[in-house]
């Protein structure tokens, strides 16, 4: 069984982050407006502008997880694949730190 890691971008330009193991019933289900609940909920329509697969439900959960860690710019660069721009605003932020 595999499992996914998706990012969408919502109508009002925010992106949404989340993870399954059914990418098409998943994205549907926040397409359709399903999950009165969720974040997606009142920015549709929306589009998924990445999916990554991963073996194991703990791994995607663990890149969801980081990923919704990350800021705007890193996001967008993924979503480019632009791993250069990716791994150059990771080594940013940890120099800003120190």
């Amino acid at each position: 069984m595999s499992f996914w890691v998706y990012i969408l971008r919502c109508s009002d330009g925010s992106y949404y982050t989340g993870h399954t193991d059914d990418l098409d019933k998943r994205i549907d289900q926040h397409q359709e407006g399903k999950i009165p609940t969720c974040y997606t909920f009142k920015r549709r329509p929306l589009e998924c502008v990445f999916h990554q697969e991963f073996p194991t439900r703990e791994e995607a959960l663990e890149s969801e997880r980081r990923i919704k860690g990350w800021n705007r710019k890193k996001k967008e660069a993924m979503i480019r694949g632009d791993w250069a721009e990716v791994s150059r605003l990771a080594r940013s932020k940890r120099n800003f730190r120190k």
